[in-house]
């Protein structure tokens, strides 16, 4: 009884930080859309406007590389205790993070169709360094697909989960350290980098909203996730216990 009382009790906080979140997002609209400052150093309306989506074009750049963090720390964690429960967290969290750093290279095309005047180029070490990330994580997903003994799979998945985790610095620094299209708005940028605006103190302040936002939603997403986890793996011990008792 008092066990089902805490359960109903976890589940009533999670699905407050859930309605919680979600108004947290609506508001990170309201801010980067109709409060935040236009970028005035960009010459043309449309780039001004396109320049808005780089709130949550940064957040979710940011959640990406928090997530596939995640992974490789609790692949970490698998390999030297040996429990499953760090394997799921590992392979959900690379699912959040597979789907955050997708709209982070869709919301990126979209900024920079009128900046660039194309909607990517190969030739740009971060975008492509970017493309390659999200590669090695739909690979680290497809692994674990081909793999059906459970232990192999979370060995073999916490090794590339570690290893494919050194494409995501790479992929951060690449603007910093190569002549590249891609501006680098906090911190020094490349000389090259087209697009770049100068960042007032509201601008600061509603990326950091979003980053906050993103954040807490990439928390709430992977409990949930987990949770479908642990009923998938129930499942399984339930298919294996009919099939030894038939």
């Amino acid at each position: 009884m008092a066990e089902s009382k805490k359960s109903r009790a976890g589940g009533k906080i999670w699905t407050a930080l859930l309605v919680l979140t979600a108004i947290l997002i609506a508001v990170g609209v309201y801010l980067s859309v109709a409060w935040a400052p236009t970028a005035v150093n960009l010459p043309t309306e449309a780039e001004q406007m396109a320049q808005r989506i780089f709130y949550f074009h940064v957040a979710a750049g940011w959640v990406g590389y928090l997530a596939f963090g995640v992974t490789a720390a609790a692949g970490v964690l698998y390999l030297l205790k040996r429990q499953r429960r760090w394997d799921h967290v590992a392979v959900s969290s690379a699912e959040i993070g597979v789907v955050f750093t997708a709209a982070n290279l869709v919301s990126g095309s979209v900024w920079a169709r009128p900046t660039w005047g194309t909607w990517w180029s190969w030739d740009d070490p971060r975008l492509t360094l970017a493309a390659i990330v999200l590669l090695v994580y739909i690979a680290y997903l497809m692994l674990r697909n081909a793999i059906d003994d459970p232990e192999r799979r979370a060995r073999l998945s916490s090794i590339y989960g570690i290893v494919g985790f050194l494409s995501v610095p790479l992929s951060f620094i690449s603007v910093r350290i190569w002549r590249t299209i891609h501006p680098a708005v906090i911190g020094t940028t490349s000389e090259t980098a087209q697009g770049g605006f100068d960042m007032s103190g509201n601008m600061v302040g509603v990326l950091l909203f979003s980053i906050v936002t993103f954040s807490l939603l990439y928390v709430v997403l992977l409990h949930y996730r987990l949770r479908l986890e642990d009923l998938w793996e129930q499942v399984e011990d339930l298919k294996t216990r009919a099939l030894v008792e038939a």
